[in-house]
């Protein structure tokens, strides 16, 4: 199967859907504006992700899924640098510090949240190279990818909607000017909140999205929520000036166009 192209012929979803049903076994590499991710399959099952210089060992994937403290991954990383992540894994298992379920659920949500963070790629060249594999010193998993398909069709839907509700993260917020609201009787969710507490028409929706970590996606998501609730506007961001309305063109240059026009239409007709 000859698969390459670009992103904005194919989904994430679609590509995922040509593997599952060949039951391809090969790596998935997708460059995007500002990363690469590689994905690899093994018989049409998900079982390895790597997106960008993210370390994705085995110590910070335990890390990541609270399953070892900050110490002790600091600790792994300095001492059992040279350790592959399958002899490091049955070490911490031997060791009990966490069990064969801790590792293998750790692994798979982190390589599904590759899968999930690709959804939000709209530009992008991909193509698929049955020759490469995944590192050896690394732990597979295998995942079914029907529910990732579908998770991944109501993500797109809902990411678009949310590009048409909210088109430009380089805008601000503020506050509602409703009389008698306020924002401390609302039930707000911990996502929420961090938003709120960002809130400023000097910060954009990008500088807040930074300030909480949140993706494209996540912070798009509770905005929306803000919006709805009728708590926060969209504005323009204080000290940003707006771009200059176009001079209006002057009534003789106006027909100069409208004759350069005339004569570019007759020009390409006798072609």
């Amino acid at each position: 199967m000859a698969l390459k192209g670009n992103l904005r012929d194919f989904t994430i979803t679609q590509l995922l859907n040509l593997v599952n049903l060949a039951r391809k076994t090969g790596t998935l590499i997708i460059e995007g504006p500002s990363d690469v991710v590689w994905v690899n399959f093994r018989e049409g099952k998900l079982a390895y992700a790597q997106i960008g210089q993210e370390d994705n060992s085995l110590a910070a994937v335990l890390h990541r899924s609270n399953k070892v403290s900050k110490a002790q991954y600091n600790v792994l990383k300095s001492r059992a640098a040279h350790v592959s992540d399958k002899e490091l894994g049955i070490l911490l298992i031997n060791a009990g510090y966490v069990n064969q379920e801790d590792v293998i659920s750790s692994l798979q949500q982190y390589v599904m949240g590759v899968i999930r963070r690709l959804y939000t790629w709209a530009e992008g060249y991909f193509r698929f190279d049955t020759d490469l594999l995944a590192p050896e010193n690394r732990i597979c998993v295998r995942i079914d990818l029907e529910n990732l398909i579908i998770e991944g069709s109501r993500q797109i839907r809902e990411w678009e909607q949310l590009q048409e509700e909210i088109p430009s993260l380089d805008m601000a917020l503020k506050f509602s000017d409703r009389p008698g609201s306020n924002i401390r009787n609302v039930s707000l969710s911990v996502d929420e909140w961090r938003v709120v507490s960002y809130i400023n028409p000097k910060n954009s929706i990008r500088q807040i999205a930074r300030a909480t970590k949140m993706n494209d996606l996540e912070i798009r998501r509770v905005i929306y929520s803000l919006l709805q609730a009728g708590l926060v506007e969209i504005v323009r961001p204080v000290g940003i000036t707006p771009p200059a309305a176009p001079r209006p063109i002057p009534a003789a240059n106006k027909e100069a166009q409208k004759s350069l026009v005339n004569r570019l239409i007759s020009r390409i007709r006798s072609l």
